[in-house]
């Protein structure tokens, strides 16, 4: 039988792969051979890369989104520092310096019940805050207890005395609001949508609150909010500055001052300097939710538990994949070694080997990781429907998943490339 003439297209095909590869560095171009012509192995290699890459970005994204949201519920509704009165305490007569002999170790002091006091000198405490580095937005507030009667109803509510333009700097209302806007003049008043239900209230309505000082005065709703937190739309009752100030009998003072704070877990720096720096009490929202603060450590703790195990089973196995390819291609490295490659060659084909397919997996882990995320915002929704995470990637977070991919595979190559550059030539060409 004669030799079968090749067709015109195979002909075609074959030119056009030696012009491609005719520009390749030495080493790629073997190194390309070596995985083509181990398929079975570079596909399972490339699927744990893929699938290592996906988890990665999959988790960090999703965990990082959840984070974010459950950080702007929370905080949504709330300053980030706080800055009140420091607290009133019973001091004993001997602590006081009248040199009477102290109280006995037996004697009980009550703790003294603490009253609605302004901050001193409020409008310098201001802008020392203001100017203090970090700080993006101060707002002076006037908040007590009082109560809300219409007919024969009555809700115990916290009178919330702001300055509307300083104040929405603090707590975004201005998106809370069902009903009017968000603005407060003489005695109008915003309350939220609890509220307005449990008594039967409407914008343009009235409502008479009472203070515990027996201060009392007609309000006119102007607009209803809605916080996404019941006991806040069943408590908060929004009136002017001036207002509060004279219904809870604090004269041209505030009772606390809020702050907003560019960098968020930056927020205890602040509220410690600004602590030194007055003498007052300063909280921030590190303190205030240390639970939640917990909840998200322990959260990031275990997202880098798994990254770091996911990579660490991804280069064992890019590894031992590589140390099977040393084994199956000692003859073809005897050659290379006795036609004049050197070690530092050898090293590089099975190095370019593993960064090759770190690069490839990271590619199509980052695609796969994409998909994953549309998927699952699909499925999982927020109680009112919307999506619970949105379905994107951060640019960021797939470059550095390409480098840890890449790195991870140069990495996992380096000991079957070290012991391919090893062999003795003649030794690997007679096995």
């Amino acid at each position: 039988m004669g030799t079968p003439t090749p067709s015109p297209l195979s002909e075609v095909r074959r030119s056009a792969v030696a012009r491609a590869t005719r520009w390749l560095p030495f080493e790629l171009l073997v190194a390309l051979r070596f995985l083509r012509e181990g398929r079975m192995q570079s596909v399972l290699i490339l699927a744990g890369v893929t699938g290592g890459v996906a988890v990665i970005i999959f988790l960090t994204q999703l965990i990082n989104q959840l984070q974010s949201s459950i950080i702007d519920r929370v905080l949504g509704s709330q300053a980030h520092v706080v800055i009140r009165p420091p607290e009133e305490i019973n001091r004993s007569p001997a602590a006081a310096g009248t040199g009477t002999p102290p109280l006995p170790a037996t004697t009980l002091v009550q703790p003294r019940a603490q009253r609605l006091r302004s901050v001193d000198q409020w409008q310098q405490v201001r802008e020392l805050a203001a100017q203090t580095p970090g700080v993006l937005a101060v707002s002076p507030l006037v908040t007590g207890p009082a109560f809300a009667v219409r007919g024969l109803g009555s809700k115990s509510v916290a009178l919330m005395g702001v300055d509307p333009e300083a104040y929405r700097r603090i707590v975004k209302m201005d998106g809370y609001m069902t009903q009017g806007r968000f603005a407060l003049q003489g005695t109008s008043t915003l309350i939220g949508t609890e509220l307005a239900k449990d008594l039967g209230l409407a914008v343009g309505d009235k409502l008479r609150v009472t203070t515990a000082a027996g201060t009392s005065e007609t309000l006119h709703i102007g607009g209803l909010f809605d916080t996404g937190n019941r006991d806040l739309n069943r408590r908060w009752v929004f009136v002017t500055l001036a207002l509060a100030q004279t219904l809870l009998d604090v004269p041209g003072g505030v009772s606390q001052i809020d702050l907003t704070v560019t960098d968020l877990f930056g927020a205890e720096a602040v509220a410690n300097t600004l602590a030194a720096r007055t003498g007052l009490t300063v909280e921030s929202w590190m303190q205030t939710n240390s639970g939640l603060l917990t909840a998200l450590s322990n959260q990031t703790v275990s997202n880098n538990l798994i990254r770091s195990f996911v990579v660490i089973i991804v280069a064992l196995g890019i590894s031992s994949v590589l140390v099977v390819s040393v084994v199956q291609k000692q003859r073809e490295i005897g050659i290379l070694r006795a036609m004049g490659a050197g070690r530092g060659r050898i090293m590089a084909i099975f190095l370019m080997q593993g960064g090759l397919v770190g690069l490839v997996g990271s590619a199509l882990g980052s695609g796969l990781a994409f998909a994953l995320l549309q998927v699952f915002s699909r499925i999982y929704k927020s109680p009112d429907g919307s999506a619970l995470f949105a379905a994107e990637l951060e640019p960021e977070l797939v470059l550095m998943a390409a480098v840890v991919a890449i790195g991870v595979g140069l990495a996992a190559a380096a000991l079957p490339a070290r012991r391919a550059a090893r062999m003795d030539p003649v030794q690997a060409i007679r096995s």
